[in-house]
């Protein structure tokens, strides 16, 4: 007979345990009930700030919930469990249900502190904890200047990326006198610091807020922060300055506490009521709670293993991270910091790592700035292998080191958030698992923070050729190529179309993936019309459309702006189209105005009158260009030592419509303040006194990276010459939809080998490379231009073929004065 199962909570660890005992056969035995307070499945916390990148509450979710509906677990979202009745083994629901359970567990995770500074309940001031606490920062965020993160830990500095992504000068306050203070120590934190302030985030170290202070005319919104000695402005405040275990249910129902809160809990996850059992953040054992995901997975497991007859005990965790903390590698790990110490410091390129020796043994230590051989550390502190060559991994990857002898063993951890070893992905791959996805299924490595994915799949590829299994690296099952060998295949034999491509190197009909790749490497090695000819049904939708589709189905219209310099006449213009088609409008922090909302038939019409008033098309919707960024520079700036306000206009236009295996952007800063944040672009200008300085492989995006320095103080020209060979290298050397960062990581020999390819001409290439960006310029031409001037072209913009006049009308609000698409629960049905 099966017994009755109760969860309270559905965050990460609480559905891990589902997954986990559904994986073990679990349903034969208990009939699964989960209680969970949010309106929504579980999702990667992780993850969260990544949902202001535009990555969906849908992506975030962890698991399918629905299948697992119909598997019989009983989900029971936006429900509230308000008392344990331990006597009668129930527990009773806000909703007034009263639940009887045979075992109960308790997965309710942690809250965010908030300190008890007065004022911290004005309006303005928020948590930073779920997606709902997210969608209300964003709602307050618009309109307003500056944002205030109280707390330097990793939440805090997390909550300050989201702060600037939503446009908003951002300050971070900590009580210490470093910033992340339980992971790094001075040094380390020093040189965090360095980078934040790069960033243009302001940190105010051993800052006592003793009152957050507010506007009492406008409902007593949040003003500022008022210090010891000092005031720091504020429009938006958010608190992330720790978390606390969510006991109060355990406290009520009198089960044993930690002495600083928390659940507490045996090995095998047993509070003091033998029926109750607690994981994950709510759980104390041995007097520990756990901020990290993966204990509270390894909690998950040992849980499973008891109810399902198992002897798995829980034995503590570790609490080693490796993450990138707003596109900076940091790292801690073991004991640190101890009296002898091996230490590298670089303050020219913002690099510390540094590690704790113990009778000849390494112990622990932290990274910043370059994480790289974070294994190696790992394992040698962990005791799993035997340190040696400390001299050679202290010395960051990107100076070129090597490193002989040194293999990590197959207990070296190669996930942390999954307790997943190198050799349980080893013994997967042997046993016929031969895809990333299905590795990630079979032994959960990757399905936690992510950063371990690209590890996994050298790690599974580097198996595979031991295993004398051959390593698929085609595009498709069409071509029997990498991108790389189809786009010279292409080029050197000067094939044109589609239909040459797939008839002299392809099978088959095409799919959506080699289309695609096929599109971009013609647009790439020719600036034909991308609808022309066959080429028209290999583009994806936007490219179809020559504009971004939007969730409602509209489009939006989005003018090339060349350094973020219009004239007040094109401001007109543009002001004037936003009115006469009602269309949503938005200045973006990329110096581009955003016109949302138009109509497929619309857009011939709305991008005459742009191209009219002397503006372009090309930016937000091809796999090309983005735009260049641009502070004022020597122009207008006190600082600037450079004009960054025409170096970004000559360089957008040289590269517009550029296409790319990857969509890419670039910034041009006036000088080191960063204003533009060149540094995080695929390629960033930085103004010095005697030129110009080049960054390549940076990325702002879901995983920023921060750019690498190929070259100092260039002349104009220098500069472009750089430009145009590290682009042509990069189109013809990366993979399908590889961003330049991606490409540059596994690029072998790294920066050194990029500076002899386009510096030093290492393969005799770099004129080829400028002819072919030389023609790129020569041939360009608007795509809207060509559209508007050729009435052919112009049916493509016809919805409804057998009925040219019928559009379909989308469904429309009003918000802050401008309409935007209705959500599903506000569409009335007729």
């Amino acid at each position: 007979m099966t017994k009755k199962l109760i969860i309270v909570g559905n965050g990460m660890v609480g559905q891990r345990f589902v997954d986990d005992l559904i994986a073990n056969g679990g349903l034969n035995a208990y009939n699964v009930t989960v209680i969970g307070d949010e309106p929504i499945p579980a999702y990667d916390r992780v993850a969260l700030s990544s949902w202001f990148d535009g990555v969906s509450t849908e992506e975030l979710t962890l698991s399918d919930t629905d299948a697992q509906r119909e598997l019989g677990v009983d989900f029971r979202f936006g429900e509230r469990v308000e008392r344990i009745d331990t006597l009668a083994k129930a527990v009773a629901l806000a909703s007034g249900d009263l639940l009887a359970y045979d075992e109960l567990v308790l997965a309710t995770g942690s809250f965010p502190f908030v300190p008890p500074i007065p004022g911290h309940e004005r309006p303005g001031c928020f948590v930073y904890r779920t997606i709902e606490d997210l969608e209300q920062i964003q709602d307050w965020s618009d309109g307003k200047t500056t944002g205030v993160v109280i707390g330097g830990g990793l939440l805090g500095l997390e909550a300050a990326n989201a702060l600037q992504n939503l446009g908003l000068d951002t300050h971070v306050v900590e009580m210490a006198e470093r910033l992340m203070p339980q992971q790094l120590d001075e040094p380390a934190s020093a040189m965090l610091k360095r980078w934040i302030d790069d960033l243009g985030i302001t940190s105010h170290l051993g800052f006592a807020t003793s009152e957050i202070v507010g506007d009492e005319r406008n409902d007593g919104a949040v003003t500022g922060l008022q210090g010891a000695e000092s005031l720091i402005e504020a429009d938006v405040v958010v608190f992330s300055a720790g978390i606390r275990p969510r006991d109060e249910l355990a406290r009520e129902a009198g089960l044993d506490l930690g002495p600083r809160g928390g659940v507490v809990v045996d090995d095998d996850m047993r509070t003091s009521d033998p029926s109750i059992s607690a994981i994950g953040e709510v759980a104390a054992h041995d007097d520990m709670t756990y901020g990290l995901v993966g204990p509270g997975y390894a909690m998950s497991s040992v849980l499973v293993s008891r109810l399902m007859g198992g002897d798995e005990k829980f034995a503590g965790a570790d609490l080693s991270t490796k993450l990138k903390l707003l596109g900076v590698e940091v790292a801690s790990f073991g004991e640190h910091p101890l009296p002898d110490q091996v230490t590298y410091s670089d303050p020219l390129d913002k690099i510390y790592r540094s590690v704790s020796v113990r009778d000849g043994q390494i112990v622990g230590g932290v990274l910043v700035g370059d994480a790289s051989n974070y294994d190696l550390f790992h394992a040698m502190a962990s005791g799993v292998m035997e340190t040696k060559s400390v001299g050679s991994i202290i010395t960051p990857a990107s100076d070129g080191s090597t490193i002989e002898g040194l293999e990590l063993p197959p207990s070296a951890l190669i996930c942390s958030c999954n307790n997943v070893t190198r050799g349980e992905v080893i013994d997967a791959v042997a046993g016929g698992t031969h895809a990333v996805g299905a590795l990630k299924k079979e032994t959960n490595c990757g399905t936690g923070c992510g950063g371990c994915v690209p590890d996994m799949t050298t790690l599974m590829n580097e198996t595979l050729v031991e295993l004398g299994v051959e390593v698929d690296t085609s595009i498709c099952e069409h071509f029997a190529y990498t991108r790389q060998e189809l786009f010279d295949m292409v080029r050197v034999r000067k094939l044109t179309s589609w239909s040459e491509i797939i008839g002299q190197l392809g099978t088959g009909l095409g799919c959506e993936v080699c289309r695609p790749a096929v599109a971009s490497i013609l647009a790439s090695q020719s600036n034909g019309y991308v609808l022309s000819q066959d080429q028209s049904r290999l583009q994806d939708t936007n490219d179809h459309a020559l504009a971004n589709m939007q969730r409602n189905g509209t489009y939006s219209i989005v003018p090339r702006v060349p350094g973020g310099e219009i004239t007040s006449a094109q401001l007109i213009a543009l002001g004037e189209i936003g009115r006469d088609y009602d269309l949503y409008t938005k200045i973006t922090g990329a110096q581009r105005i955003d016109l949302f909302g138009a109509q497929l038939h619309e857009l011939p019409e709305i991008w005459k009158r742009v191209v009219d008033a002397g503006m372009e098309s090309g930016q937000a919707y091809g796999k090309a260009l983005r735009n260049v960024k641009s502070c004022v520079g020597s122009t207008w700036c006190r600082y600037g030592v450079q004009d960054s306000v025409g170096m970004p206009i000559r360089l957008e236009r040289r590269y517009r419509g550029l296409r790319a295996p990857h969509k890419f952007k670039s910034g041009v800063s006036g000088c080191t303040r960063e204003c533009a944040e060149a540094q995080g672009k695929d390629f960033g200008v930085v103004a010095t006194e005697l030129g110009w300085n080049l960054y390549v492989a940076g990325n702002g995006g879901r995983v920023p990276r921060h750019g690498d320095l190929l070259a100092t103080d260039l002349s104009d020209d220098e500069l472009v010459t750089l430009i145009d060979r590290y682009l042509m290298f990069y189109i013809r050397t990366a993979d399908k939809l590889e961003r330049t960062s991606t490409w540059f990581e596994r690029l072998e020999g790294g920066l050194d080998y990029l500076k002899s390819v386009i510096i030093d001409d290492s393969l005799g290439i770099c004129a080829e490379l400028e002819v072919e960006m030389a023609k790129h310029v020569d041939t360009y031409e608007c795509e809207w231009t060509a559209t508007i001037n050729d009435p052919e072209r112009l049916e493509h913009f016809i919805e409804f073929v057998n009925a040219p006049e019928e559009n379909s009308t989308p469904v429309w609000v009003r918000e802050r004065g401008q309409r935007r698409p209705a959500a599903a629960e506000e569409l009335v049905v007729q």
